[in-house]
C-alpha cells in the first residue's frame, strides 16, 4: 500500500502547481485596494483544505482580514491534536522595486520558486497542508489536525490575539506548530526554540515654546535635541549593557549546557562582519554575537528627528526632539513592565531645563519552548528523517507574537517547524523558495505528524 511519503512524491508536480496558483493571488494585507485579493486568497486556502479532506472548514471574520480554520478529528479522542499555524497574506511587491520578474507570476530559476510569498509564508503553509493531504489520502493521519491560516501577519496580526482568545476552546491542541521560519542551510536543518519579545516606544522632549534663533538664544536655552541625545546616551553603560534599573531582573541566565548547544549552530564572526560591514562589534563582551542576538535583551534607537535637516543651513534651536526606541526582550521579561522601567528612567534622566514624555507604541511577549518536551523530540526526529541529519538548535532574535499568544491562551507548547532559508529574501525583491525545501518540508511535516502519533 502506498504510504504518505510515496503519495507526496507522486503528486509533487501538482503540489508545485497549486503553490503557483496561490502565489498568483496578490494578497497584500496592508493595501486597502487589495482587500478583494486577500479575501480571494482566504477562499483558496479554505477550498484546498476541503479538497484535502478536512471535516470542517470555515472562513471566519475578524475586525480585519479573515482567518481560515480547518479541522480533521478522525484520529480519535485518544490521539494527540496538532494545531498548525500559517498566514496567506504577503508584503507589498512591485516589479519596479528590483524584481527580476513579475512578483505575482511565479517562475522557477536555478531550482528556486521566485514570487512574493513563496517563502513567507505561502510555500511553508502549503507544505503543511500537502503533508496533511498525503496522510489523509492513504488512510488517515495518526493525529488530529487543526489548521489556522490568517491574513494579517504582515501587518502585525492586530486582530489575531483577540480571535484566539474568543475561540480558545475550538483551538485546543497538544502542540502548536508554526511553519514561518528558516533553517540554517539546505543541508543542515535547525530548530529555533525561542523568539524575543518587543516593547516599542517613542520619547519626546520639549524645551522652548517655539523654534528659536540659535544666535539669539544659544547658550541660554537647553537644546531639546541635545537634551534627548544626552538622555539616550545615558541608557547604556560603557560596556554596552542597558543602564535601566531592573532591566535584567527577569532574564533567564544561559546555562553552560545551552551555551554549548547554541555554539554548534553559531555563525562565525566573519559571517557577522560580512553581513554588517561594521569595523568592530559592540555590546556585552561576555556574550558571543549569536548569544547577544538571541539570548540577551536589547535597547535600540530606531529613529531620531529634530530641528532642521534639509539641504543648506538654518541656524535653528529646535523646540522639540523625538526618538523611537525599541527593546527586544527574552524570557521571562514582561514588555509592559520593561516599558515602565525605561519610561521611569527617562523621567529621572530628564534635566529640569526641558520636559519629556515617553509613550508606549507596541508590545509583544517573548516565548521559549522547552527542548526536552515530547513535541520537540518529535520535531528533531522528523528533521533527522527528512534531511538525514540531526537538527541544531537556535534562539531567534526576532519577534513572533503568535507564539506567546498560543502558549498563554491555549496552554500548549509551540514548535517552530521552519522550511525556509535565511537567504530567501523574504520582504525584499526576488523573494524565493527552494523547490527542494518545499518538498523536504512536506516530507518532514509528514514525519512530524507520524512521530507525534507515537
Amino acid at each position: 500500500m502506498t504510504n504518505a511519503h510515496d503519495y507526496a512524491q507522486t503528486h509533487a508536480e501538482r503540489f508545485e502547481q497549486q503553490l503557483f496558483d496561490l502565489l498568483r493571488i496578490p494578497s497584500i494585507s496592508t493595501d486597502p485596494q487589495r482587500v478583494g485579493d486577500v479575501q480571494r486568497a482566504a477562499q483558496w486556502v479554505a477550498d484546498d483544505l476541503r479538497r484535502i479532506g478536512m471535516q470542517r472548514v470555515e472562513v471566519m471574520p475578524t475586525a480585519g482580514h479573515p482567518v481560515v480554520y480547518g479541522e480533521w478529528l478522525g484520529a480519535g479522542d485518544s490521539a494527540p491534536t496538532v494545531l498548525v499555524y500559517g498566514h496567506y497574506d504577503v508584503q507589498p511587491a512591485e516589479l519596479e522595486a528590483g524584481w527580476t520578474s513579475d512578483p505575482f507570476e511565479p517562475v522557477i530559476r536555478d531550482g528556486k520558486i521566485y514570487a512574493r510569498g513563496s517563502s513567507d509564508d505561502k510555500g511553508q503553509a502549503l507544505a503543511q497542508m500537502k503533508a496533511a493531504e498525503a496522510l489523509l489520502a492513504v488512510g488517515g493521519a495518526p493525529v488530529n489536525l487543526k489548521f489556522l491560516i490568517e491574513g494579517e501577519e504582515e501587518i502585525g496580526s492586530p486582530n489575531l490575539g483577540a480571535w484566539v482568545r474568543e475561540h480558545r476552546e475550538m483551538l485546543q491542541a497538544n502542540v502548536c506548530v508554526i511553519s514561518d521560519t528558516s533553517i540554517l542551510a539546505i543541508d543542515q536543518p535547525s530548530i529555533c526554540y525561542s523568539v524575543r519579545g518587543l516593547t516599542y516606544m517613542e520619547v519626546e522632549v520639549w524645551g522652548p515654546k517655539q523654534d528659536l534663533h540659535s544666535g539669539g538664544f544659544g547658550g541660554l536655552v537647553h537644546n531639546p535635541a541635545q537634551a534627548l541625545a544626552e538622555i539616550i546616551a545615558a541608557l547604556h553603560h560603557p560596556d554596552g549593557s542597558v543602564a535601566v534599573p531592573g532591566f535584567y531582573d527577569e532574564v533567564q541566565p544561559l546555562s553552560e549546557d545551552e551555551r554549548i548547544e547554541l555554539q554548534q549552530s553559531a555563525s562565525p564572526e566573519s559571517f557577522w562582519r560580512e553581513m554588517t560591514g561594521v569595523p568592530q562589534f559592540w555590546g556585552e563582551a561576555a556574550y558571543a554575537p549569536h548569544e547577544r542576538i538571541g539570548a540577551r535583551p536589547t535597547l535600540e534607537v530606531n529613529g531620531f528627528v529634530s530641528g532642521f535637516y534639509g539641504a543648506g543651513s538654518k541656524t535653528v534651536l529646535p523646540a522639540k526632539a523625538l526618538a523611537k526606541i525599541s527593546c527586544r526582550l527574552v524570557a521571562d521579561q514582561n514588555p509592559r513592565r520593561i516599558f515602565e522601567r525605561v519610561r521611569d528612567q527617562i523621567a529621572r534622566l530628564t534635566p529640569p531645563t526641558v520636559r519629556s514624555e515617553t509613550r508606549l507604541i507596541a508590545e509583544a511577549f517573548p516565548a521559549m519552548t522547552d527542548l526536552t518536551i515530547p513535541a520537540m523530540r518529535a520535531a528533531s526526529a522528523a528533521y533527522e528523517k527528512g534531511w538525514g541529519k540531526r537538527p541544531l538548535f537556535e534562539r531567534g532574535g526576532g519577534t513572533l507574537p503568535i507564539m506567546a499568544d498560543f502558549q498563554r491562551e491555549l496552554n500548549a507548547p509551540v514548535v517552530l517547524l521552519g522550511f525556509g532559508l535565511r537567504g530567501d529574501g523574504a520582504h525584499g525583491p526576488d523573494e524565493h523558495f527552494s523547490v527542494e525545501m518545499f518538498h523536504k518540508g512536506i516530507d518532514t511535516a509528514i514525519y512530524f505528524f507520524e512521530e507525534m502519533g507515537k
